[in-house]
């Protein structure tokens, strides 16, 4: 019988790559930890959006609105783009859109490709709001804010690994 026995067989196959060897105990444990990683991380964006109302209202403008202007930037975005931002049909963009102008937050602007596309640009006070409110939603929830400097480098690390694999 020319063949390994099953204790070297054994030794053989756990040694090959150290990195993927998991105890038997902790197995199912091991399994488990991306789903649980990801419903905590879910949990805790959950938490942090129930704040948002509260946090559009101090500027005045209703959660969507201030999803609006956060989507806004440099370029002008055409409203069909923003309905598909905002998972709602492009006649639901238009009464959200005519209130921000109303406001003097966003103008609309023929595409010069297609004059038929509306585009949206923010306003001169639009851009200074968005400005004050992007600073307010940088700000992170005390939670997070507590943490050590080096498990914040060791959060803000994965989530960068994490978005570039996306």
């Amino acid at each position: 019988m020319g063949g390994m026995s099953g204790e070297h067989l054994e030794r053989k196959t756990k040694s090959a790559d150290p990195r993927r060897r998991v105890d038997a105990a902790t197995e199912p444990e091991t399994r488990e930890l991306p789903k649980q990683a990801w419903t905590l991380l879910f949990e805790l964006m959950h938490a942090h959006m129930r704040n948002f109302p509260a946090l559009a209202a101090e500027f005045d403008l209703s959660p969507v609105q201030a999803h609006v202007l956060r989507q806004l930037g440099e370029a002008p975005l055409a409203m069909s783009t923003l309905a598909g931002y905002l998972s709602c049909d492009a006649s639901n963009v238009t009464g959200l859109v005519d209130r921000l102008e109303a406001r003097g937050l966003v103008a609309r602007k023929s595409s010069e490709q297609d004059r038929r596309v509306k585009m949206l640009v923010l306003t001169e006070a639009g851009a200074a709001l968005r400005e004050r409110l992007l600073e307010r939603l940088a700000e992170p929830p005390e939670l997070i804010a507590s943490l050590g400097d080096e498990d914040l480098r060791a959060l803000r690390d994965i989530m960068r690994r994490a978005l570039k694999s996306q």
